[in-house]
């Protein structure tokens, strides 16, 4: 329990559910609560809004691959289809090579995994105009600008207060305010940290050859792990998991240099590679954080707040959703004379995601420490496992159908 420094309270706003954050994770969870029923206060921080951009903005250089999870509960939520359909791509194939003179290689495709499409590429700007429109006609959700500066748990339930002396008091306060998470650290929840010493460096090209909606990924060794995913039209983005030595070099360098530097890879498979306008490289530090609990009293967290993964799997926005679809369906079923925010009702929720979530911790932690290891004995057999599971259709079926989410 925190006690606040704060002003008297000046205003109070009374609701089922709070929900910290303002990305695209703690908007779903806003839309979600309040289509089962809830009544939600958002509460998202002070910010000044950027100036419109003239004309076309050019390609978000953030992208998310959703998995069929991510997709239906978009598609509940009626944001699926207020998306641009135009600047959504369906992934219809992965194709995964090794490194050194003898890589090994893996392809995944839908029509293997018995499903019309593996994934879909869609743009943060994309995605999040879209849901803000939905929560501008949501019912029983007040969005609420301000800055948080305690929070108090009760048997009763929660208070966040703000700075200027409002309070929001609820049956259970839902922290979805990413991986620096404010409504964490007043939990007093513990946090495994670890660096990677790596940064994802991310830019959006033209590709000479048609893509086919085929995702490349190679993992390179020495240079770390390059993703080209497929844009509408022959466009890709890439995300390349670099070395920070290396990622400070592709960082300073222009989109055209960044491009040449990816034709050794790219070349063969996709042609030439062209920066699109706005020509764009920007770079994110990679972290693995395993904070000890998705629960405390009257509190659950959702999303990067609950947990950071690597993003060589392309999984850490499904994960958010998952939570969010999980936690909805957890409360909207508790029984009649328990609250949102029961303690019983929240341990349900951790344990319905604890497999799913340190499956996906162990997964992408252990093949960014195998992939990113250059010695040539494990160079060697990791080439052997990328053919050998590429030879095993059983395997590869049960891997993309945990990878789809709920219809694989």
């Amino acid at each position: 329990m925190t006690s606040p420094s704060s002003p008297p309270v000046r205003r109070l706003i009374q609701s089922d559910i709070c929900i910290v954050g303002n990305g695209a994770i703690a908007k779903t969870a806003a839309l979600a609560f309040t289509q089962a029923g809830q009544s939600v206060t958002m509460l998202s921080p002070p910010t000044s809004a950027p100036a419109a951009a003239a004309g076309d903005p050019g390609w978000d250089v953030r992208v998310y691959a959703l998995n069929h999870t991510a997709r239906d509960l978009l598609a509940a939520l009626k944001v699926w289809g207020a998306l641009d359909a135009a600047r959504v791509a369906p992934v219809d194939a992965m194709l995964v090579n090794g490194d050194g003179a003898h890589a090994g290689g893996l392809a995944f495709d839908a029509y293997g995994a018995r499903t019309g499409t593996l994934a879909w590429i869609v743009e943060d700007r994309n995605l999040n105009q879209a849901l803000d429109a939905a929560l501008q006609f949501a019912p029983n959700v007040e969005l609420v600008s301000g800055r948080a500066s305690g929070l108090v748990r009760a048997a009763d339930g929660a208070a966040v207060h703000l700075d200027d002396g409002t309070v929001i008091r609820a049956a259970l306060v839902v922290g979805a305010d990413g991986a620096q998470s404010w409504v964490r650290g007043q939990c007093d929840i513990g946090l495994d940290y670890r660096a990677y010493g790596q940064c994802a460096v991310v830019s959006n090209f033209a590709c000479e050859l048609p893509h086919h909606g085929a995702a490349h990924q190679w993992f390179t060794g020495a240079e770390g792990i390059i993703a080209l995913l497929p844009l509408p039209g022959n466009q890709v983005s890439l995300v390349w998991s670099a070395p920070d030595a290396l990622a400070a070099t592709l960082r300073r360098a222009s989109a055209a240099q960044l491009a040449a530097r990816l034709d050794a890879y790219a070349g063969p498979k996709l042609g030439a590679l062209t920066p699109l306008k706005p020509e764009l490289v920007r770079d994110i530090p990679l972290v693995l954080m395993r904070p000890h609990a998705m629960t405390a009293p009257r509190v659950a967290l959702v999303g990067d707040a609950a947990h950071v993964v690597h993003p060589l799997a392309g999984h850490g926005m499904n994960l958010g959703f998952a939570d969010v679809a999980q936690l909805v369906k957890t409360v909207s079923a508790r029984e009649p004379q328990r609250g949102a925010g029961d303690e019983r009702v929240l341990a349900r929720y951790a344990r319905a995601r604890k497999e799913d979530v340190l499956l996906m911790q162990l997964t992408t932690d252990g093949l960014a420490r195998l992939f990113g290891a250059d010695l040539e004995p494990l160079r060697v057999v990791r080439n052997l496992g990328l053919n050998l599971l590429d030879k095993l259709p059983m395997l590869k079926r049960r891997l993309i159908s945990h990878a789809l989410g709920s219809r694989g």
